[in-house]
């Protein structure tokens, strides 16, 4: 059997990834925003995390600080979005679970993208890719593109390239471009442009002669090892077309979770502390609930801002917990430990929760002297359902039970409406 004809049975990668994903999902369910110029905004409004093309047109960069732009907003026809974390997250498991639908070997990479399995001749993994591209937008109203290769690391290369070249219609297959024209596209991009090379990196390769991807995929792959490290050696074989990167079925398997916000409004009493530490400690019990997953440590922590003008506090907490859980009233009772370290009258404007040597649940039963009460109950699991179904503040416990709106919550004026999750947010369709 000749090598293309081996090559083509071998399974190939199609990253796909959602175009400006925060803009994309604003703008499903708001057509009035097609072709207008949008920025969604960190949390309290802080500053633009996601551009619009047109945005991006006017100069605005990642991270401006929204105060700069608002006075300008009505001259430029910008409109501004506060974060809708609800529809966003709803969003991305729509798009997932309809592109599991194209293939058995899905690896979600993050809450806008995911690397999927395929496997066929070149014509039929563009006209894969189309199909993928078409439904996502028919069924879910966001654009996406869709770059197909022999390894992740070209894989996304070519997204690039789908997203930013017209000619190739959001779709590009590595070994449908002639390699005279994949050279040309390499040559142009800068070596930072490849996954996992951030500005540091690419500075210490721009000493030694590398400049552009072209430049990374001629290196001598033993030499950039001796140099640099074995990772980047197995970017220079992926971008020769050797997978080293292998696709994982769950990104589950963290070592850590964290729950953790700034404020609208600084908390200046421990009072007001002990009430975001207990609604964080069930919102940490939920999440973990969800992942099947238990804690055996937690830490606590608090802090002030540093462009305050006023006095610093950074009081934190570790707490070994007795055995392995998830259970919402151990974990509040955890992290009220920080409560002695708070100072009244300090205006902390973060606090926040790690958990860390994480377990699946039910790994490991206790010895019945250490055996936790409240853990059969399920009650985590119980929070995450009815949370899930009813939405944030339909149910809590203790300090934690408060349902109505708090001056320290995150400050999200301009929010649009969850429109898929909450039940008074649907959108609404009327007749002419």
């Amino acid at each position: 059997m000749s090598k293309p004809a081996l090559m083509r049975q071998m399974p190939q990668i199609a990253h796909v990834d959602v175009n400006c994903f925060y803009a994309s999902a604003e703008r499903a369910f708001d057509p009035s925003l097609e072709g207008r110029p949008l920025v969604v905004l960190s949390n309290n409004d802080g500053c633009a995390v996601t551009r619009s093309p047109e945005a991006k047109a006017l100069g605005i960069a990642t991270g401006e600080p929204w105060f700069k732009l608002a006075p300008r907003a009505k001259e430029w026809g910008l409109v501004a979005k506060s974060s809708n974390y609800e529809l966003y997250g709803d969003i991305s498991a729509r798009v997932m679970e309809l592109l599991g639908r194209y293939s058995a070997w899905l690896e979600v990479y993050s809450i806008d993208e995911a690397f999927l399995g395929v496997k066929g001749e070149p014509e039929q993994l563009l006209a894969l890719g189309r199909t993928m591209k078409n439904a996502v937008r028919r069924n879910v109203g966001v654009p996406v593109c869709v770059g197909i290769a022999p390894t992740k690391t070209l894989a996304k290369l070519c997204n690039k390239w789908a997203k930013n070249n017209p000619a190739f219609g959001g779709v590009c297959h590595w070994d449908s471009v002639p390699a005279a024209v994949r050279e040309q596209l390499l040559a142009r991009l800068s070596v930072e442009e490849i996954w996992g090379i951030a500005g540091r990196l690419a500075g210490r390769l721009n000493a030694i002669g590398i400049h552009t991807v072209l430049d990374l995929a001629r290196a001598d792959p033993v030499a950039i090892r001796d140099k640099f490290s074995v990772v980047m050696m197995r970017t220079v074989l992926e971008l020769n077309g050797t997978p080293c990167i292998p696709m994982e079925e769950e990104r589950l398997g963290r070592d850590q979770l964290i729950f953790s916000r700034s404020f609208a409004t600084p908390v200046t009493t421990a009072a007001g502390l002990r009430q975001v530490l207990s609604i964080y400690g069930q919102n940490a019990s939920a999440r973990l609930a969800k992942h099947g997953l238990q804690a055996k440590v937690l830490t606590a922590f608090a802090g002030t801002s540093p462009f305050s003008g006023q006095e610093q506090s950074y009081p934190s907490v570790c707490v070994p917990l007795p055995m392995p859980t998830a259970d919402p009233l151990l974990l509040t009772k955890a992290a009220h430990a920080l409560l002695p370290n708070i100072r009244e009258g300090i205006r902390y404007a973060k606090v926040g929760l790690m958990l860390t040597d994480l377990r699946p649940s039910g790994n490991q039963s206790p010895l019945e002297l250490f055996e936790n009460r409240h853990e059969e109950r399920r009650i985590g699991t119980l929070l995450e359902d009815v949370s899930s179904r009813f939405g944030r503040g339909s149910i809590g416990l203790g300090h934690g039970g408060i349902k109505t709106g708090l001056d320290w919550t995150m400050k999200r004026n301009m929010r649009s409406p969850r429109y898929t999750t909450h039940w008074d947010e649907l959108p609404l369709v009327k007749a002419a």
